[in-house]
């Protein structure tokens, strides 16, 4: 019976990664979610309810529009699979409960953001603000109304940082060392984490982001890297550590 709700996540982690990947590349560009339909974007063919069905169509087509025969790129599936396993993940560590709700729900703001923040550099403040709401109402479920003020507080602290270490970056490098988008975000963490695991964020998206940096660097060097994705990897590590920061101390002293 675990094994089987474990599936059911992964299933139902499949078919929201697909919808996250249309938000995640439409809501920055302003375009609607409903109008176009799912479509080749090479042929503009109306995906059929078979073409629809997370990593299991690619695979049935061959990584191939059904009409025009143009490969569909394998990030698809890959993305589909990832957001199955984190949801998966979800229910391993936390079980059948609230906070369960609210690591999905965290992780799924992130993935939209990862795919946003990679295409476009844009962190739509609509995601932010509509996902920001859900963990409020969750918060007040699970721990009860006086946690709000405290969560409230640590965001603040969580934005003021990022705010402090933005200002650094751009008198060091001399030019705009990351969005606002990445400032709201950290505020959103220091809500949902903790304004000390939100700091263990930022600098364990840093230790994930230099290396990668370099190479794509190496190879342009005029190629403009988004942190957001970088943020986005590390608070989900974090979040599925399921690690508070007395705990992180504690492990590291």
């Amino acid at each position: 019976m675990y094994f089987c709700i474990i599936i059911l996540f992964f299933l139902l982690g499949t078919i929201f990664g697909s919808f996250y990947n249309v938000v995640g590349y439409r809501v920055p560009r302003g375009e609607s979610l409903v109008y176009p339909s799912s479509h080749c974007t090479k042929c503009n063919h109306k995906l059929g309810p078979l073409e629809l069905v997370p990593i299991f169509s690619y695979l049935f087509l061959g990584g191939k529009c059904l009409k025009c025969k143009t490969k569909i790129s394998w990030f698809y599936p890959v993305f589909e699979f990832t957001s199955g396993v984190l949801f998966a993940l979800s229910f391993v560590v936390f079980g059948f409960t609230l906070e369960c709700l609210l690591s999905i729900l965290f992780i799924s703001m992130l993935l939209i953001i990862i795919i946003s923040d990679y295409q476009t550099m844009i962190i739509p403040d609509s995601i932010l603000i509509i996902f920001s709401i859900l963990f409020i109402v969750l918060k007040i479920f699970i721990f009860g109304l006086n946690s709000i003020w405290i969560s409230l507080f640590e965001a603040l602290l969580a934005f003021v940082f990022m705010f402090l270490l933005k200002l650094l970056g751009d008198f060091l490098f001399k030019r705009e060392s990351m969005g606002g988008g990445d400032i709201k975000l950290l505020a959103v963490y220091g809500f949902v984490l903790g304004f000390p695991m939100s700091v263990v964020a930022v600098f364990l998206s840093a230790f994930i982001a230099l290396p990668i940096s370099l190479i794509l660097l190496k190879k342009n060097s005029s190629h403009e890297i988004p942190f957001g994705p970088f943020l986005a990897i590390s608070a989900i590590i974090i979040m599925l550590s399921n690690i508070d920061f007395t705990t992180f101390i504690n492990f590291i002293s």
